[in-house]
């Protein structure tokens, strides 16, 4: 299926590995020029360089990649300010960035509780506000958030993650349904639940730390409550992203996609 979105711009956050790294790859996949970002600079170029190598040169997309920290106004600024890239003039905005640390909530004082409310919800709101009235200008945009399956079924070890996390949800949920709508600018959230990334291999951890039961068997547990009976790939949550992005995706808008091989046992 040709998704229509060949020669567009996309800005995808935390792409250096997992699932930003995933959408990346769908995305340069279909001829979308992107502008990659995370903090590490050097696996962000290693990141770069295998992407133009394995699909960039087949689509002609351009790969360019900007090295820092998207929660900050700082970071904001260089990565529109990226040379050869659109400036402000995505078309496509993917956000992510790393959940704030497991934990129990009597240990987070009110400095945390900022942090993670900076990272994973002011910090997407931000890109939006600055990406979303020039694409409805232009009448095509492409919001995807990455989230969490959390929003739907909180994890008592995620509490900095829930609250933050939720609070971005409400924000989207309102602004889709605004005159953006028919704009052409969809914004919808997209709700990993266990895919084999870093952050999995850390919410495991945390939950050894607080069980003291080996990893395996923690691991195991999870693996049991899901259908599936496995954990996702970047990959698979890279397709769905794309076809969030496409042209095919124009009326599906405020919703929270959840992928999660079934886990939710929830009717809605």
């Amino acid at each position: 299926m040709d998704l229509g979105i060949s020669g567009k711009w996309a800005l995808v956050c935390g792409a250096s590995k997992g699932l930003g790294l995933g959408c990346a790859q769908a995305l340069v996949r279909e001829g979308v020029n992107v502008v990659i970002n995370a903090r590490g600079a050097e696996t962000l170029q290693a990141t770069a360089s295998k992407l133009i190598a394995d699909h960039a040169g087949a689509t002609r997309a351009s790969v360019l990649f900007v090295a820092a920290d998207i929660t900050t106004p700082e970071g904001r600024a260089a990565v529109f300010a990226a040379p050869d890239g659109p400036g402000k003039d995505f078309d496509i905005v993917v956000t992510n960035a790393g959940g704030p640390p497991p934990g129990d909530f009597r240990d987070w004082d009110r400095d945390a509780w900022i942090r993670a409310v900076d990272a994973n919800m002011l910090t997407p709101i931000e890109l939006i506000r600055a990406t979303v009235d020039g694409m409805a200008a232009r009448g095509f945009g492409r919001i995807v958030n990455i989230t969490s399956s959390a929003v739907k079924a909180p994890i008592d070890i995620l509490g900095l993650s829930n609250g933050a996390r939720s609070g971005l949800t409400g924000f989207v949920a309102g602004l889709a349904r605004s005159k953006l709508a028919a704009q052409g600018v969809t914004l919808n959230n997209l709700l990993p639940g266990a895919f084999d990334t870093d952050r999995l291999r850390g919410v495991i951890q945390g939950t050894v730390q607080k069980t003291g039961q080996p990893a395996e068997v923690v691991a195991n547990a999870r693996l049991k409550t899901i259908p599936a009976q496995r954990f996702g790939t970047p990959a698979e949550f890279g397709a769905i992203c794309a076809f969030l992005c496409s042209t095919h995706a124009a009326y599906i808008t405020g919703q929270n996609v959840l992928a999660d091989g079934g886990a939710y046992p929830g009717a809605f």
